[in-house]
């Protein structure tokens, strides 16, 4: 079966390789592409139409999966559209605030919706042994460092979170430490957390876990959006099968 694949934010830096990455997939096929200024452009060959006429286009093209690269409140607003359509909706959009991630979840209640701070397989991978790294050295000292390119918004990413919550799960923390400014030593038990942005840089993730007069560190670094887009490609593809319902990255990949 061809997965009709709708793309939001198609002319920005992930819209534009989920494009390409869809039209390199062979059993998907873009039906649409919107985003907020089109201007006549065109991406890969894919005519790329209003954000505004999003509603339309989803029930005229009737795509199977809709993937997301936009901002918090657009995801939402796209989301609520495609769980009124049925049309399943997979996000990687970040820096959703409680209210937003609530409408998210209420939209799997109605289709199946995929939401992942990263679709680089090697960031499931870290994912899987920062805990077990974090079990096997307790009382270690731990700080996570992560770069981005200096038009990222949100900060820390979602990425970075994603592993702090996994660090915060496999160990006994007192709370973050968002960097470190004048006379401010490390307390016990904290986590630091610092977020560099800087000039083109795609995403790096370093977990620093010191301790015992040695350290280990545990480090994903991206070369290329590309690895994004293919991922969240697999997962439109993954997750148009599937029954209503709140789905990760990491489902996708068990498979």
């Amino acid at each position: 079966m061809t997965v009709r694949v709708g793309v939001t934010g198609a002319t920005g830096r992930m819209g534009r390789e989920v494009i390409a990455a869809a039209a390199d997939h062979a059993d998907c096929e873009v039906v649409f592409a919107v985003t907020r200024e089109p201007e006549g452009e065109t991406v890969d060959g894919i005519e790329i139409e209003s954000a505004g006429e999003f509603d339309a286009l989803v029930v005229e093209r009737e795509p199977t999966v809709v993937i997301d690269f936009t901002g918090p409140e657009s995801a939402v607003d796209y989301a609520e559209t495609c769980a009124d359509a049925g049309v399943a909706f997979v996000t990687g959009t970040t820096g959703f605030d409680d209210g937003q991630r609530k409408a998210l979840e209420s939209a799997s209640e109605e289709v199946a919706v995929l939401h992942a701070p990263n679709f680089a397989r090697g960031v499931q991978a870290l994912l899987n042994v920062v805990g077990e790294a974090v079990q096997n050295l307790p009382g270690y000292d731990v700080e996570l460092v992560e770069t981005h390119h200096n038009a990222k918004r949100d900060a820390p990413s979602g990425t970075a979170n994603r592993l702090l919550e996994e660090i915060e799960a496999n160990g006994n923390f007192s709370g973050r430490t968002h960097g470190r400014e004048g006379e401010d030593p490390r307390e016990e038990s904290e986590i630091g957390v610092h977020a560099l942005r800087a000039g083109n840089v795609t995403g790096e993730h370093e977990v620093i876990l010191a301790g015992n007069h040695e350290e280990v560190r545990l480090t994903h670094r991206a070369e290329d959006r590309g690895v994004f887009a293919a991922g969240a490609v697999d997962a439109a593809v993954w997750i148009a099968g599937q029954k209503a319902g709140d789905y990760d990255f990491a489902d996708v990949i068990s498979e």
